[in-house]
């Protein structure tokens, strides 16, 4: 099964293209934004972590994480960000195995993992055959933020300056979709796109078969040992 890599910058499409690859091409899409969400919920191992590291204060009267006050926690302050990534990562890397497992089983010849920062982390690229960025001019990521999330320009300036620039994605990447101009436009990159990629499957021989157990048998350790 190939493993493709799907990332870009905050406001850059992303999400535009994972909806593609799901509705329209039918390709899974492991989403490691999603996951994260789901991997704190209450009761979850990785919730009992986070309010003993932060406290009860970081809660909302439901009882789930205030997001927006534990983001202001540790937007500048490494040391807590560190400890919150020590928490959540294992959690969400057993999680995107899992998945994948499943895909794995079901005889998918294509998987997708949605990570916002794939490039920032560095872990998860070693098991990718292709790195794929939705891309757009800084100026335009820029006024779509300020747009997307009402925000003025210094606040938007500074979400865009915690991640990696676009255009450093855009030079690591294996493989860029310009999600500039229309989503007609877009769509159609896409589906070129994936059409191609999925030419690099091949029908496993047997040896590569018994390769392939192998490595899901010691994938589980793999990702856990990586996010930790």
């Amino acid at each position: 099964m190939l493993l493709i890599g799907l990332t870009g910058g905050i406001a850059t499409g992303k999400s535009t293209v994972s909806k593609m690859l799901q509705d329209e091409l039918k390709i899974p899409v492991i989403d490691a934004d999603l996951i994260a969400r789901q991997v704190v919920e209450p009761g979850k191992p990785a919730y009992k972590q986070i309010v003993q590291i932060f406290g009860r204060e970081i809660l909302l009267p439901d009882q789930t994480i205030n997001r927006d006050a534990l983001g202001k926690l540790i937007f500048n302050d490494a040391d807590k960000r560190r400890q919150l990534n020590g928490a959540v990562h294992p959690a969400v890397f057993r999680e995107m195995f899992r998945q994948i497992l499943k895909c794995y089983i079901r005889g998918e010849r294509i998987a997708v993992l949605d990570v916002p920062l794939l490039f920032e982390g560095g872990q998860l690229l070693r098991y990718l055959r292709r790195v794929v960025v939705v891309y757009c001019d800084e100026q335009a990521e820029l006024q779509r933020l300020m747009a997307r999330n009402s925000m003025s320009e210094a606040d938007a300036r500074s979400r865009m300056n915690a991640q990696m620039s676009i255009e450093e994605k855009r030079r690591r990447a294996d493989i860029v979709i310009d999600n500039s101009g229309s989503l007609e436009a877009t769509r159609n990159q896409v589906r070129a796109v994936f059409a191609e990629l999925q030419t690099l499957w091949t029908i496993p021989s047997p040896a590569v078969l018994a390769a392939s157990a192998v490595a899901v048998a010691s994938g589980w350790y793999y990702f856990s040992r990586d996010a930790r």
